[in-house]
């Protein structure tokens, strides 16, 4: 059985490619994980104070806020591969230099901040790349199983990795635990090294930095499936992140422990968060995306409310296994609904904002949880935070999640760049684009209907200005017309169309009624007191290579 046929939780390890990467991941998350037990600790004794220590997780969370656009955006336009090289070189240096700051009795509270910080815009770059590599790694049956694999990795890591980072502190202080960490990143640099992953052939120009973050968001707002993703993942990272944030100060006071007892309660944590990977795809079969949903943050706030009213270890436990398991169950659900909903073109950008989202939730709501308990008691700040999480599921009610079952955000592939009497290149521009459709004025509503998707299609996939016209004199011939700003921004907007975007063309294609198929006028706006010269490549030089010659407009 092949893994793309294979529907079980493990089936996505059955392809060499991506369980070696996901092992070497795993070594990686152990690192990341003691880190955390060091860092944390180390501020507790370093500072003392309830707020500096609940910064530790914002100085974690904060760059992947403010990063990962720009990090979605180079990792749909580069090699992903290199950039996830790049990342994980950075985090190595930085936690080596760290190790060596501790160790010589250097680190003061807003030093540790500082280096935790650059190790989260390190975090900030890789992760959108390694998130949208793993559509490419697996098959899209497949991708739920691989994405969950991916959470249970880390968890994994957090079940195990702060018991042993509890350890390595208690034993030899926290610069061994951030030398650790440092060695952690190796194993993957290797893996990413021998890596040669095949990138598609592409005649056209790579976008540049800015207008492909724009083309990012501007794609992510005229989703709605996507923008619903992106607001409960925000609210669910901003009350969830109270677990990781203030820990700590538990396992300190009401708990009285040391640095093995705080890394025994977050290890229960992730050993819930494991059990949920196991059991997602089991739950997937019986629950609907959004039901998954709910059920998690409600599971979620309930131990909350758990751990603000009881002290014992043991319960503190079983409220940790249960806060785990809500937490991968929703984040997972997440991030399957984000790539499902996406297509390939674009999906780092997406994954991107949705991580800006989430982490600046958690960013927020660390600030926040630390600030209230500083004020007001561990027990007001957990109460809280519960509350927020059931904000989270009774916001299904009127933001549910889409069902992506069955989409097909596969590439079109129906249109070919026409050849022009007027040469261009890529540059030329601006381009206006219009379309003359002859319909039937009984079928007026059912036309207006299928435009309106279509002119989010258009807009979403780069088209500016987009308008539809009637003739006055004659109700039957309709005009749609948009701008966009090169001919290779016209290449690119068409040959982003889907297989399912393809399902409205088509209604509106039946609904034309004309002798002729509808007429495409393609115009360059020009300056009258410009040169004439124009650019002499041709657009057909500019499209990449395709399948089908069919002309859609």
């Amino acid at each position: 059985m092949t893994a793309a046929a294979d529907h079980s939780s493990l089936a996505p390890l059955r392809l060499p490619l991506f369980r070696n990467v996901w092992i070497a991941s795993l070594l990686s998350n152990f690192g990341s994980q003691i880190q955390a037990v060091g860092a944390a600790w180390l501020m507790t004794a370093i500072a003392g104070s309830a707020d500096m220590v609940a910064l530790v997780q914002s100085a974690v969370a904060l760059p992947v806020m403010l990063l990962s656009l720009v990090a979605g955006a180079l990792a749909d336009s580069h090699d992903r591969r290199i950039v996830m090289l790049t990342a994980q070189t950075v985090m190595f240096a930085v936690s080596l230099t760290l190790a060596l700051v501790t160790w010589a009795g250097l680190a003061t509270p807003w030093l540790l901040l500082l280096f935790t910080f650059l190790l989260g815009c390190g975090a900030a770059l890789n992760l959108p790349a390694w998130q949208a590599s793993v559509g490419d790694m697996v098959p899209r049956p497949t991708l739920p199983q691989a994405v969950a694999l991916n959470s249970m990795g880390f968890n994994l890591a957090r079940s195990l990795g702060p018991a042993l980072g509890g350890a390595v502190v208690a034993l030899a202080g926290a610069a061994a635990a951030f030398a650790v960490n440092a060695l952690s990143y190796l194993a993957l640099i290797v893996v990413l090294l021998r890596w040669r992953p095949e990138r598609p052939d592409d005649a056209l120009p790579r976008e540049s930095l800015g207008p492909a973050m724009l083309t990012g968001v501007r794609y992510v707002l005229l989703s709605p499936a996507v923008l619903r993703v992106l607001a409960r993942g925000a609210i669910f990272g901003f009350g969830a992140v109270a677990v990781q944030s203030l820990l700590p100060l538990i396992a300190r006071g009401p708990v009285g422990g040391g640095p093995l007892t705080y890394g025994l309660l977050l290890g229960a944590f992730g050993i819930g968060a494991v059990g949920g990977a196991l059991v997602s795809t089991r739950l997937r079969a019986r629950l609907s995306t959004e039901g998954l949903v709910r059920l998690s943050a409600l599971a979620f706030a309930a131990s909350l409310a758990v751990m603000a009213l009881v002290s014992h270890p043991a319960a503190l436990a079983a409220a940790l296994l249960v806060a785990g398991t809500g937490w991968v169950l929703a984040l997972s659900s997440f991030n399957v609904s984000v790539q499902m909903a996406t297509p390939r073109w674009v999906v780092a950008r997406a994954l991107s904002l949705y991580q800006m989202a989430t982490f600046g939730g958690m960013a927020g709501g660390s600030a926040v949880w630390g600030l209230l308990a500083e004020g007001a008691g561990l027990g007001t700040a957990l109460l809280t935070a519960a509350a927020v999480l059931a904000l989270c599921a009774a916001m299904g009610l009127q933001l549910p999640l889409a069902e992506s079952e069955g989409r097909d955000l596969g590439p079109l592939r129906r249109w070919t760049a026409p050849e022009t009497a007027v040469p261009v290149d890529g540059r030329t521009g601006p381009v206006a684009v219009s379309i003359e459709w002859r319909i039937d004025p009984s079928e007026t509503e059912a036309f207006l209907a299928a435009m309106a998707e279509r002119r989010r299609i258009r807009r979403r996939d780069g088209a500016h200005h987009w308008s539809l016209l009637r003739d006055l004199g004659d109700p039957t011939l309709w005009v749609e017309r948009y701008d966009v700003a090169t001919w290779a921004d016209y290449v690119r907007l068409n040959n982003r169309q889907t297989r399912e975007d393809a399902a409205v063309y088509d209604r509106i294609r039946a609904l034309h009624r004309g002798p002729w198929p509808p007429e495409v006028r393609r115009m360059i706006e020009r300056d009258p007191r410009a040169s004439a010269a124009e650019p002499a490549r041709t657009a057909r030089e500019l499209a990449a290579p395709l399948a089908e010659s069919q002309r859609l407009s």
